[in-house]
């Protein structure tokens, strides 16, 4: 059963509920009588590793990078006009997770947009920036990878596009 590899170890790939992680290595576990292949990915940040079987990571929504494009039509988005429905917060806090958690950059630039304060606001509750901050560093994550720089530049650079926009 030989199973095509998609990724190789070293290469950043994305999980969508975990963000940007890195390939480090393929390794083969003998699971219930069956000899089951392995990404082994690690995620920095929240110190763990996660092992996805070879043959589930394109129904898991494991991906590579973004491309340059989809970066700049997430940093586009930032620079849209916030539109926040009148919806129950409980709703949207549920709509704005499954946006982050969804992997794809626009989602989570759509989450970091609308959530955005500028200094001169700050009435947001605790949950609105745990969730803002959660998304505006899967973005900033996905960014350094992208553009090779260090993280919080990554971020410095989000929070210039948003106070421009603002």
């Amino acid at each position: 059963m030989s199973q095509k590899l998609e990724f190789l170890a070293g290469d950043f790939v994305v999980y969508p509920a975990h963000g940007v992680g890195r390939v480090e290595g393929i390794e083969t576990h003998h699971i219930a009588g069956q000899d089951v292949t392995l990404y082994a990915i690690t995620f920095e940040k929240e110190r763990m590793t996660l092992k996805v079987p070879v043959a589930k990571a394109k129904n898991s929504g494991l991906r590579r990078l973004s491309s340059r494009d989809r970066i700049k039509a997430a940093l586009e988005t930032l620079q849209g006009r916030s539109r926040i429905r009148r919806a129950m917060w409980s709703r949207r806090a549920q709509e704005y997770e499954a946006k982050i958690n969804s992997g794809d950059p626009v989602s989570i630039a759509e989450v970091v947009r609308d959530l955005y304060r500028g200094t001169e606001q700050c009435d947001q509750s605790y949950s609105e920036r745990q969730i803002f901050q959660a998304a505006l560093e899967r973005l900033a994550r996905e960014l350094a990878a992208v553009e090779k720089i260090d993280e919080s530049k990554a971020t410095e650079r989000l929070e210039q596009v948003l106070k421009k926009a603002a």
